[in-house]
């Protein structure tokens, strides 16, 4: 095996000193209570909620359903994966299919509990291939609610069959580290399409596309944006009723006492 300049070093053996950052951080999983709260909230109006809290930079830029059937979300705790460049002469990609397992890779998966949703940084690589059937099929019998990466899987038709959602930039025939990237680390924050996610962090996602919420502003999100969806119902009706766009949308003055009006009738 080339040693690629380093003496005694193989490739493999030189990338397995790496696997110390690959451990995980301590991180605290939401509850099943907070999940619940947050599980009939939209990505766009829990979106909208944070940029009012004063959090502007929640959307996760770039992935978007990979299964199209209409209605498809999930809402779940995020634990991370990292994905970094390739180097030569640490990791260039020489026998790295069988490496792989040694990686953060096959370690975040097994640390998949019940209704984890595994956030991957990819970096939009169009050519590395995160996740395929084996992994993903894996992730399913460990109870995952979804993916969300910023970049691509393979397997698709597979990946589709499992049923499990997952939100990507598109597909790929490579496997996870057979061009540009390597798996390096997993549940550290990562940047993931423009938006920082730390593990512990909720993940609401549906065909709009993927939103983060602190954990600690989950509940206040939750709370204000079921009452923001009922009044949005509301004028929804008045506005197929025939009502004026203006009178209706947004939702104060005249509007707003005839929805707490009715609020107060039921």
């Amino acid at each position: 095996m080339r040693t690629n300049g380093h003496v005694g070093a193989p490739e493999t053996e030189i990338y397995e000193t790496m696997l110390g950052p690959a451990a995980s951080s301590p991180f605290v999983r939401p509850s099943a209570s907070l999940v619940q709260a947050l599980t009939d909230v939209s990505a766009a109006t829990a979106c909208a909620k944070l940029h009012q809290m004063g959090i502007t930079r929640t959307f996760i830029d770039g992935p978007v359903p990979l299964h199209r059937e209409p209605g498809v979300r999930i809402t779940g705790g995020a634990v991370t994966l990292q994905f970094l460049p390739q180097r030569e002469d640490v990791f260039s990609g020489t026998g790295q299919e069988d490496a792989e397992r040694k990686t953060a890779l096959w370690a975040v998966l097994e640390s998949i509990r019940p209704g984890d949703v595994l956030v991957v940084s990819a970096q939009a690589s169009h050519f590395t291939g995160c996740l395929g059937d084996m992994l993903v099929r894996y992730f399913k019998l460990r109870g995952g609610a979804g993916i969300v990466v910023d970049g691509r899987v393979r397997d698709a038709a597979r990946v589709r069959a499992l049923g499990v959602p997952i939100w990507c930039t598109g597909v790929t025939p490579h496997y996870a580290s057979q061009t540009e990237l390597f798996p390096s680390a997993f549940n550290v924050p990562v940047g993931v399409g423009g938006a920082l996610v730390t593990p512990g962090d909720l993940i609401v996602a549906d065909e709009d596309g993927a939103v983060v919420v602190p954990q600690k502003s989950a509940m206040a999100v939750a709370e204000d944006s079921l009452l923001h969806q009922d009044r949005e119902e509301f004028a929804r009706r008045r506005l197929d009723e025939g009502g004026r766009l203006s009178d209706y949308y947004p939702l104060t003055g005249a509007g707003l006492a005839e929805y707490l009006a009715a609020r107060e009738a039921d």
